[in-house]
């Protein structure tokens, strides 16, 4: 490393330099547990310590990784023996919160289920919800966009996000802590370091969107028979339910069969043996109109024929057991592995044509290879895992083809909510004209002239 140990003590505290055992017994790769290569990591209180770091890291040109909870899937935390670490663990705060303009101030490694139960106990929610909650962080989950099961009813990380502060490269402090929802003064920096991993600044504090609680919520299992009776519920749910739809979580039989029959990790709520499973959770107010409400849209799904088979929770105990399944990641991992994981996005309207060529092309190569999708089928968004023996980087480049090259043609995207990262930056031009291409280096030369913030991330 260019920068010295001693001078990182001087700026941040002698404990808070970690070396040796202490960084590598960190695990950068949640799937692969791969340990951390940094030469060393740094972990500022606030956001005037990280910009005194980064300012004497841009003074010696010394390349640093941004650390959140290490939850990311795409290989943007992994740092090597001449990069530096700082990481946000120590800035946790729950700085305010704005009941009457339903806002909450936080710095960037708060834990999502921390700000989440903050919300709560005033009254209010933050509605942005994903597997990972009590270990992915803020920071990271503005820094990749994240979207995770309620895009449907309330949008992206960028759309929760009003106002943030970022530390730039050579140590400046950006702070745009905007508290409205109507600011039209100049440009909306902000938007520019949200999705952009950590390569154009490192976020460190945001004032993000709080909503009124939904007292009443609503969940159930369903089946159904054909991929057409899947899109035509998805319509009429979102009617029927007059915009309360909270999410819409569809699992392949693929995907529900391996999980509650052939690992029996689960018990199955509903027989596995229809070709598409749907968790439906509705948010309302009033819970008794609201639960008729749900009923009435569920029954009128079957005398339409969109569902051939339904399950409703009883009770919160039984909707997290609903949710187990699909949540159920660990099981995924170690019914598959060795595995490979896509997070791609798509037109609705081609998503059974595209899966099933795929499954098609998968075991004319590999006879023995297994395909596993579920996702967020209101937002276009699947995921889509794979198993075909081996995780040879041949066999993974090979996989990778069978999935993203298809996608280029329906105007979809190699990355729907985890972002680039190192995995998925040869695919970009998938996805992204080389006219847009071009403009993010522009952006990433203009923000990071030395290339010291996630170097080679996202782009080469």
């Amino acid at each position: 490393m260019q920068i010295t140990l001693e001078a990182l003590r001087t700026l941040v505290g002698s404990a808070h330099v970690l070396t040796g055992d202490d960084v590598t017994s960190r695990r950068v790769d949640w799937m692969t547990g791969a340990p951390c290569q940094a030469g060393a990591i740094v972990r500022p209180a606030d956001t005037e310590q990280l910009a005194a770091v980064m300012q004497a890291c841009h003074a010696l040109k010394q390349p640093v990784v941004t650390h959140g909870g290490l939850t990311g899937l795409v290989h943007g935390a992994e740092a090597s023996p001449e990069e530096l670490v700082i990481s946000l663990e120590r800035m946790t705060a729950i700085e305010e919160i704005d009941q009457v303009g339903g806002t909450i101030t936080v710095q960037a490694g708060a834990p999502l289920q921390r700000v989440q139960e903050a919300a709560n106990e005033v009254g209010l929610q933050f509605p942005l919800d994903l597997g990972a909650r009590g270990s992915c962080t803020i920071g990271g989950n503005i820094a990749t966009n994240a979207g995770g099961v309620r895009v449907i009813r309330y949008g992206m990380m960028r759309q929760q996000v009003l106002g943030l502060e970022a530390v730039m490269a050579d140590g400046r402090v950006v702070s745009s802590m905007n508290r409205m929802l109507k600011n039209n003064a100049g440009f909306d920096l902000k938007q520019l370091f949200i999705g952009s991993e950590g390569t154009l600044g490192i976020i460190t504090r945001a004032v993000l969107r709080l909503q009124p609680p939904t007292p009443s919520e609503q969940t159930a299992l369903v089946a159904c028979h054909s991929f057409d009776a899947l899109t035509g519920l998805l319509s009429h749910m979102g009617k029927a339910l007059g915009g309360g739809l909270g999410a819409f979580e569809v699992m392949w039989q693929n995907h529900y069969r391996l999980l509650t029959e052939t690992l029996a990790r689960h018990t199955p709520p509903i027989p596995p043996e229809h070709p598409f499973y749907v968790i439906i959770e509705s948010l309302g107010n009033d819970e008794i109109h609201h639960a008729e409400q749900f009923r009435e849209a569920l029954e009128q799904a079957f005398e339409h024929d969109l569902i051939v088979d339904a399950v409703i929770a009883q009770s919160s105990a039984q909707s997290d057991g609903l949710w187990a399944i699909r949540e159920d990641i660990e099981g995924l991992i170690k019914g598959l592995a060795p595995i490979f994981t896509f997070d791609v996005s798509l037109p609705i309207a081609d998503m059974q044509r595209y899966t099933d060529a795929l499954e098609k092309q998968l075991v004319q190569r590999w006879p023995d290879g297994r395909l596993v999708v579920f996702g967020h089928l209101g937002d276009g968004n699947l995921h889509i895992s794979v198993s075909v023996g081996s995780d040879a980087p041949e066999e993974r480049h090979a996989v990778e083809t069978l999935v993203y090259e298809p996608l280029k043609a329906l105007g979809g995207s190699v990355s729907a909510e985890h972002g680039i990262g190192l995995e998925k930056r040869p695919w970009l031009s998938t996805c992204r004209s080389q006219a847009e291409i071009e403009l993010m280096h522009t952006l990433k030369q203009a923000f990071d002239p030395h290339q010291l913030l996630n170097r080679g991330k996202i782009l080469s």
